[in-house]
């Protein structure tokens, strides 16, 4: 039962807390009985008054004093959150702190959250029209929305706070950060991407970043109606995807690469087996005929690392259909070719590159970088005998996100590879706003290289009707 701590040696019946549901706490040096300070209300201009988070430590010391956080990890999170509710409600007639109802229910439940969730990130996790959010300290938290930095009034109590946090989300996928290990790529449990970065690598305080995905996943048809792809465009994408093209997305970081990825895969046949490679799981694929697999970083003693290319080795052993690398960054390039190279038709991967041309040299620098001592017309070779289509996508500067390039591999002319564009985004300005405009146009290729892989398909009346299309927009 949910109550006050056991005094002297009296022993506690619950179970210790978990680190998944329980903060770390750093208390707050204040004395139990000092009252809290008055006129905690927000400033005028929109941030929170120190005096508010003074008087939000005071009553967070004070609760913990009071409540058995044992008892505490073993309850449902809503009656957790009723139990805190009820005492925080009492320290505050006891101390008398003069609070409005709405800020002494902002004040509960940001001691919920800090106690049971994300703290002072929560309100952000739970909005859909965010991207990313980023922290910079304690004192500095910016998001992303339709495209816009922005900076918030949100902070955190101290660095060790936001450390707990960051502590608390990367140990539920079985990782860790901290100074002797300041790096870690994690996910939160709905699959959005996190980073944390820690002192000593951070100078100001704990750098947490986190790409939040959207609860309603993004189909090709959302991307239409944002004016990410046209119609036409769409159309194209959707039967390079179900004729089992092997694809290659190519972006700038936030320019959709995931998002896009993720659209493709719902055109993958569901008897087909596919398997997925991945820093940090987040790929949301629908088909019922799925292996999720994830790197993982070495342990304490330097030991157990499994790198993105050991993954991508062991796939072959798996008998996969397709197989699906998150993000190519290293020698993984050279596995992920020979994958594509040897009956897995219709994988995919991305990278980060400026356009398709430049994808495909950084997948020649990934294997030359990796210690593979081929000739660099060898590697081409590969590439062309490999990747079948390269989609660009790019973020614009007024913060929109179009794919800009559907780009055919053809062959090899000499040593140069040789490519095609079947639809270009072509910008003509900018309106008054500064939004930019443009449209999708195809280029006039009537027949693509892969118009017999579509007719294998009986999809080459589609492709046909979807260029002409295309052509007119």
């Amino acid at each position: 039962m949910f109550g006050k701590r056991a005094s002297g040696n009296t022993a506690r019946t619950a179970s210790a807390p978990s680190a998944d549901k329980v903060a770390d706490v750093e208390k707050v040096a204040v004395p139990v009985n000092e009252p809290a300070p008055q006129n905690p209300a927000p400033a005028q201009d929109g941030e929170i008054s120190d005096a508010y988070y003074e008087t939000k430590a005071t009553i967070f010391n004070a609760l913990f004093e009071t409540i058995d956080v044992s008892a505490l990890a073993g309850m449902e999170p809503s009656a957790a959150r009723e139990e805190i509710r009820t005492i925080v409600d009492e320290i505050i007639a006891i101390r008398n702190v003069r609070l409005s109802v709405v800020e002494q229910n902002k004040l509960i439940g940001e001691i919920c959250d800090d106690i049971l969730g994300y703290g002072p990130l929560e309100p952000l996790l739970m909005r859909d029209d965010i991207a990313d959010i980023m922290v910079n300290g304690a004192k500095h938290v910016f998001i992303e929305t339709d495209g816009k930095m922005e900076k918030t009034n949100i902070r955190f109590r101290d660095n060790q706070q936001l450390m707990n946090i960051c502590q608390r989300i990367v140990s539920q996928v079985g990782r860790r950060v901290d100074e002797s290990s300041p790096i870690c790529d994690a996910r939160l449990l709905d699959g959005s991407r996190v980073n944390v970065i820690a002192p000593p690598l951070a100078i100001d305080g704990p750098t947490l970043t986190i790409r939040k995905f959207k609860k309603d996943k993004l189909t090709l048809e959302d991307l239409v109606n944002f004016g990410s792809i046209s119609p036409a465009g769409a159309k194209v994408l959707k039967i390079i995807g179900a004729c089992q093209c092997n694809i290659l997305i190519s972006g700038g970081t936030g320019s959709g690469k995931t998002t896009l990825l993720n659209c493709l895969t719902a055109f993958i046949h569901p008897d087909e087996r596919i398997i997925t490679c991945e820093d940090a799981a987040e790929l949301q694929l629908q088909q019922p005929h799925v292996v999720r697999l994830e790197t993982r970083p070495p342990n304490l003693e330097g030991k157990g690392k499994i790198t993105m290319s050991d993954l991508v080795k062991n796939c072959l052993r798996m008998r996969p259909e397709r197989i699906i690398v998150g993000e190519v960054r290293g020698p993984e390039a050279f596995d992920l070719l020979q994958a594509m190279n040897t009956g897995h038709d219709g994988s995919m991967g991305t990278l980060h590159a400026n356009s398709p041309r430049e994808g495909l040299s950084r997948l020649e620098s990934m294997i030359t970088m990796g210690g593979f001592s081929l000739p660099v017309r060898t590697i081409r070779e590969m590439i062309v005998g490999s990747i079948d289509v390269v989609l660009q996508a790019t973020r614009l500067r007024d913060g929109s996100r179009k794919i800009t390039h559907i780009t055919e591999v053809l062959g090899m002319e000499g040593d140069v590879i040789v490519t095609q564009d079947l639809v270009l985004y072509e910008m003509d300005g900018e309106d008054a706003s500064g939004k930019i405009i443009g449209e999708h146009k195809s280029t006039g290729i009537a027949r693509p290289a892969f118009w017999e892989r579509a007719r294998y398909f009986n999809l080459e009346k589609e492709l046909a009707l979807a260029l002409d299309e295309a052509g007119e927009g």
